[in-house]
């Protein structure tokens, strides 16, 4: 029997080639995942429900397959979990939310029946910013999901449990959505890979909706390669989704282990100002890293780039008419940030979100004439490293103990990549001298997810191991 820390330091490729070989059992990595749920989850709250049950079921499974020869993939036995705005049958979903504290669905997610196709065992759903609606993951219902590196600072929204889990140990791989940032921030804030795809590039069926044209779901892991291969399974047309796309799905592991000399990287001009000194030394050095592996990096101009943050407007007016009639019959059972939000969006005219559409259009224009002679761009994911926990859930408070002006500081920097609807990869590039993680992120070419792979792995070879919290 493997000793449970080796197991857990293990990520999802290497777990993997382990599982198949039959050098570790499902059954083991599945019990030393919920031991360490057991013991570091009540310092974090990253989870909702752990399905310790249906998890050791599925182990059992996982484990008889593989000894049989019958080997389905590489999450076959592999310990998940899932943001709980993925439907899961015969489990409650709550979105974060009082509203659906005993919402059962009746189906699965198409994303997670895909893993489960393959034998990925379910952990458990994780925390969450309520309906996805906010950037702190500091939930009134559910409780405050904290940063593994510094409890007493955010891990980022909404998909703060899906990266502190990952960070913490307490699952192999994650799935997040983002609609604004929430798959990317969290992976900042919390020192993870977070993926963004392509918008329809991952069937949404199943998912809990905050904005439906802007919505994005997509994997939060230890790795670029674990998120490669994460993406290799969900992704894909479905024809339960009107949305998703039948552009063919490449086998994206192709894009690992290959050099980047003479790619072309063109560092998004507009984000580049109004950062923090400790974010900017930290992507100045992976510029500089990128250059080095032998990439043609240089300044490149995306004119339209500040204007996207009033492309939220198209986040607000989606949100009121999805939770229009609870806002209406049950506003009550709300979070006050959440509800006031809502309450906003009530305002919002048609012909603002008519005009934030067509904002979308420009901001696409100009970046994709950023690519012509650039295989992808580059930016920070934030400005500044995790603040602190606030007072108010939708307004931490930076060290000065001064609010933040969350949409100068994070959105600006992440929103742009949901309106247009590319794949953007946020990446660890170190820890500030407190000691929390920066990041950077990766964009690609609409479908160019292999691109924005084959940077990234070859950044985080260079870059090395990130010191791992100490909770």
């Amino acid at each position: 029997m493997a000793n449970a820390n080796e197991l857990l330091s293990l990520d999802v490729a290497a777990l993997s080639q382990k599982l198949r070989a039959r050098e570790v059992s499902p059954v083991e990595v599945t019990d030393a995942y919920l031991a360490r749920i057991e013991e570091v989850d009540k310092k974090l709250n990253a989870y909702i429900t752990v399905t310790a049950d249906v998890a050791r079921e599925a182990a059992k499974r996982a484990e008889s397959e593989i000894a049989a020869g019958n080997w389905r993939g590489p999450f076959h036995g592999v310990p998940i979990a899932l943001k709980d705005l993925c439907y899961t049958k015969g489990i409650v979903t709550t979105g974060g939310s009082k509203i659906l504290k005993e919402f059962v669905p009746d189906y699965d997610c198409t994303l997670w029946s895909r893993l489960a196709a393959q034998g990925a065992v379910l952990l458990g759903k994780l925390n969450l910013h309520e309906f996805a609606y906010g950037l702190t993951s500091s939930n009134p219902h559910w409780g405050v999901v904290k940063n593994p590196y510094d409890t007493a600072r955010i891990p980022g929204g909404s998909s703060g449990g899906s990266a502190a889990a990952i960070v913490a140990r307490m699952a192999a791989a994650t799935i997040g959505t983002d609609t604004a940032c929430s798959i990317r921030i969290p992976a900042a804030f919390c020192g993870c890979v977070g993926f963004k795809p392509t918008w329809s590039r991952v069937s949404r069926y199943g998912v809990l909706p905050l904005s439906d044209s802007l919505d994005h779901a997509g994997p939060i892991t230890r790795t670029v390669r674990d998120a490669a291969l994460m993406l290799g399974v969900i992704a894909g047309h479905d024809p339960n989704d009107a949305t998703s796309s039948s552009e063919p799905v490449p086998d994206y592991t192709q894009a690992l282990d290959r050099d980047i000399n003479g790619m072309r990287i063109g560092v998004i001009k507009e984000l580049r100002g109004g950062i923090s000194a400790d974010v900017e030394h930290a992507f100045a050095s992976a510029i500089e890293t990128l250059g080095k592996l032998g990439a043609l990096v240089d300044e490149v101009s995306v004119p339209s780039m500040d204007t996207a943050p009033a492309v939220s407007v198209i986040i607000g007016a989606e949100a009121l008419e999805f939770h229009e009639n609870w806002l209406r019959t049950r506003a009550g059972d709300y979070g006050e940030d959440v509800r006031e939000r809502l309450l906003v969006a009530s305002m919002i005219s048609a012909s603002n979100y008519v005009r934030a559409q067509r904002a979308r259009t420009v901001l696409l224009a100009d970046a994709m004439r950023a690519l012509e002679k650039h295989d992808v761009l580059l930016a920070p994911v934030s400005a500044i490293p995790a603040p602190r926990i606030g007072k108010h859930p939708g307004r931490p408070l930076d060290d000065k103990g001064e609010v933040v002006d969350i949409n100068s500081m994070i959105l600006r920097f992440t929103l742009p990549f949901d309106a247009t609807g590319q794949p953007a990869l946020a990446l660890p590039t170190g820890l500030s001298p407190a000691g929390l993680p920066l990041s950077m992120q990766i964009i690609g070419r609409p479908f160019g997810e292999s691109s924005v792979i084959r940077v990234a792995d070859a950044y985080e070879g260079a870059r090395g191991p990130l010191p791992e919290p100490k909770l």
